[in-house]
């Protein structure tokens, strides 16, 4: 008989409001600090902005952690590029140096 994760229930607060939310039950403090960074975030655009409902708040917070995102994969693909090219010519310094010299 297969193996399953079980599911537990997890009250989360965001935005003054209780979520109870399902999820496996190794990853309640990811859920946990996943809904109170989200909440920071929301907070932030209600007092930042002009914008007055709590849905418009979730789409304007979940538009500003997607562009964080976006330019965080951003820096990531810069960062491999870069290690990529330093790799690539540290190879080829090696294979320099370690090629058979040819008589003179």
């Amino acid at each position: 008989m297969p193996e399953y994760d079980s599911n537990v229930l997890v009250s989360v607060a965001i935005l003054d409001k209780e979520y109870r939310i399902a999820c496996k039950e190794d990853e309640q403090e990811d859920l946990r600090a996943s809904a109170q960074y989200l909440d920071r975030r929301m907070r932030e655009v209600r007092q930042n902005g002009r914008i007055i409902g709590a849905d418009r708040i979730a789409v304007m917070a979940a538009l500003n952690i997607s562009h964080d995102l976006l330019e965080q994969r951003r820096a990531q693909t810069a960062r491999e590029l870069a290690l990529n090219d330093r790799i690539h010519a540290l190879q080829t310094k090696i294979e320099q140096i370690l090629a058979p010299q040819a008589p003179t």
